[in-house]
């Protein structure tokens, strides 16, 4: 009888961390549009590694350089998921911080003249480097055993010129 018990517990407790399952509480993906602008590469974390309906926070960064014209941008945000898996909406709040340059060619033989005024992103920009608020208000879909996820997002930015409601992202990548 002994035995029995013995492997009823032994299987009962083998049973239970077999069930235990990682929960996937981190993210990488490429994001186009959103609080990194024109695009950006991104690491999300939960700080309860135990639960993915919780606080966290994204770090990324992104740019261009094209024709004259170089961007680049390190978005930050804090952020909430809330819902069960796979599906959350998901909230947040965060700035990205941003330095750029333009060449104009022009008057009098100015071919290098680089300027750090009148730039605009969707909004007026003051100079080089700067700042500008994020808001994100989105769905995620992050599988339960990890994987290949992916968000959509309307992402509100401001600046001391300005607020822009409409601008959105889309994101995909891979949760573990």
């Amino acid at each position: 009888m002994k035995k029995i018990l013995f492997g009823f517990l032994l299987f009962f407790i083998a049973g239970n961390l077999y069930s235990q399952e990682k929960l996937p509480t981190k993210s990488v993906y490429l994001e186009l549009g959103g609080p990194g602008l024109p695009y950006s590469f991104n690491y999300d974390f939960r700080f309860d590694k135990e639960k993915v309906d919780s606080w966290g926070m994204r770090l990324g960064f992104g740019g261009f350089a094209a024709e004259g014209e170089s961007f680049f941008s390190i978005p930050i945000m804090a952020n909430r998921l809330m819902g069960k898996g796979p599906h959350y909406f998901e909230i947040g709040i965060g700035a990205t911080f941003f330095t750029f340059s333009q060449q104009e060619y022009g008057y009098a033989g100015c071919v290098n003249c680089v300027t750090s005024s009148d730039y605009n992103f969707i909004l007026d920009v003051d100079g080089s480097p700067s700042v500008m608020g994020t808001l994100n208000f989105g769905y995620r879909k992050v599988p339960v055993d990890g994987g290949f996820m992916w968000k959509i997002n309307i992402n509100p930015i401001f600046n001391n010129n300005g607020f822009w409601p409409l601008f959105a992202g889309v994101g995909f990548g891979y949760s573990f």
